[in-house]
């Protein structure tokens, strides 16, 4: 009769030959004949210059705080592009995800550029005071009412060091402890 932790290791052993098993026929079929190619050529349509009269600035990426380095396209004031920078230190010519669709996101016309609020089931448009007004009320009477520890404040891996030391004395201010960070959430 084999022990539990032989068990758990057999286990183990067998998930990790069955994933290796996977990669391997994955990694295969991804570069197999040329009718499964995942890979495919630039069109020429693809690698003509979007804004060929825009200023190229070498900058860092602030999604987070790893700082990788990318090239704006600003053309008019706007930033209408950008590209890895590819000599950059930290980065050294790669980008995360978030850090490559952040300008899709800065322009998309879905993104929420003004507060509303949902009165009678619809959401309507409302301006900055009467919607800083609302939240500070509410969270007033939720502190007076369940207490300060009735919050939990969420800080981001955007947040500058300056930013975050305001974010926990703020917490404090509140009276709770209630602070963590976005990663462990």
């Amino acid at each position: 009769m084999m022990s539990e932790a032989n068990l758990r290791r057999n286990a183990r052993r067998s998930f990790l030959k069955l994933s290796a098993l996977a990669s391997v026929a994955g990694v295969g079929s991804a570069f197999g004949n040329d009718s499964q190619r995942v890979l495919r050529q630039a069109s020429e349509a693809e690698l003509k210059e979007q804004y060929p009269d825009a200023k190229r600035i070498k900058t860092i990426c602030t999604h987070c705080s790893v700082g990788c380095g990318i090239i704006a396209e600003v053309k008019d004031g706007v930033w209408v592009r950008q590209e890895v920078a590819q000599d950059h230190p930290i980065s050294l010519g790669g980008h995360c995800c978030k850090g490559a669709d952040l300008i899709d996101r800065a322009r998309s016309e879905t993104r929420l550029r003004y507060p509303i609020e949902k009165v009678n089931g619809e959401w309507q448009r409302t301006n900055w005071d009467s919607a800083m007004s609302k939240i500070c009320d509410k969270l007033s009477q939720i502190r007076e009412q369940s207490g300060p520890d009735a919050v939990m404040w969420i800080g981001s891996a955007k947040l500058s060091n300056e930013q975050a030391y305001y974010l926990r004395k703020f917490s404090a201010f509140f009276g709770t402890n209630n602070l963590d960070h976005c990663n462990r959430v």
